[in-house]
């Protein structure tokens, strides 16, 4: 396996708050992975350094053997692209301008705009259904347009390495598959190494080559999902009893939560 990006011995924190502890990483390239464990994990903190959105405390997050504080931040721009959670849009921006502006960082003084350009924001648009939004205000979407025109911004920039912090948030269950299968089919058709992060397991099985389980800032088991994902990991990493069995679309492995919580039945005074 080989791999352009890696995180080495990397610790991560917020003030006196460390919330990554000593991670050490190879994302492989040209497959899919997915990060997963509970809330406050360090799920999007990981994903945030290996996009130089956050400066480690310790180790380092290095790019074809340098650290990312070395490289030019044109460079990196032109390798690694970042959805982030939540992004914010410029006010009045339109939804065609936002997805441009994946462009800049193949852009030149003397070459404001090119032929290359122009077919990069199209496809991105076309392959995320916002075409038809080109002219309206981001601001005006709805919660699941707008994230369909973030990630048409992030597919027009065009770079080897794509990272994704939940991507299917606000997207109903029919958009979230497009989404999905979208990035699937980027991965095999162009070759692109995706790093995702992901609440859902079951979404995570089915669409990664390879799994990250991580647990209070550590990784605590990555691989193939039909190797990481059981029931003693469940346990283990989200402290839910579940049984394990295999999707009967994909075959990847589906999680079942165990039965819920039944409150004792109220005796009835006889």
């Amino acid at each position: 396996m080989t791999s352009r990006l890696t995180a080495r011995e990397l610790t991560l924190a917020y003030e006196d708050r460390t919330v990554v502890h000593g991670l050490d990483l190879a994302v492989p390239d040209g497959r899919v992975t997915v990060i997963v464990g509970p809330n406050a994990c360090g799920k999007s903190t990981t994903l945030r350094a290996l996009g130089r959105l956050l400066k480690p405390r310790g180790g380092a997050v290095l790019l074809d053997g340098t650290e990312l504080a070395r490289i030019p931040t044109k460079r990196i721009a032109q390798a690694i692209g970042l959805l982030p959670q939540s992004p914010v849009a410029p006010e009045a921006i339109t939804v065609a301008d936002l997805v441009s502006r994946g462009r800049q960082p193949h852009q030149h003084w003397w070459q404001q705009w090119s032929d290359a350009d122009e077919r990069a924001v199209t496809d991105a648009m076309d392959r995320t259904d916002v075409t038809a939004l080109a002219d309206r205000p981001v601001d005006e979407l709805s919660g699941g347009q707008r994230q369909r025109v973030w990630i048409a911004m992030a597919l027009a920039q065009e770079t080897d390495v794509l990272l994704l912090d939940e991507p299917t948030t606000y997207l109903d269950i029919s958009h979230q598959v497009e989404v999905m299968d979208l990035v699937r089919q980027l991965n095999h058709e162009r070759g692109r190494t995706v790093v995702m992060v992901l609440h859902d397991l079951n979404q995570a099985a089915r669409y990664a080559d390879h799994l990250v389980a991580m647990k209070a800032g550590r990784i605590v088991a990555e691989g193939r999902p039909e190797e990481v994902v059981t029931a003693e990991l469940v346990r283990e990493v989200f402290g839910l009893d579940s049984v394990v069995v295999p999707d009967p679309v994909t075959g990847s492995p589906l999680v079942v939560p165990g039965a819920p919580y039944a409150p004792p039945k109220e005796r009835i005074p006889g």
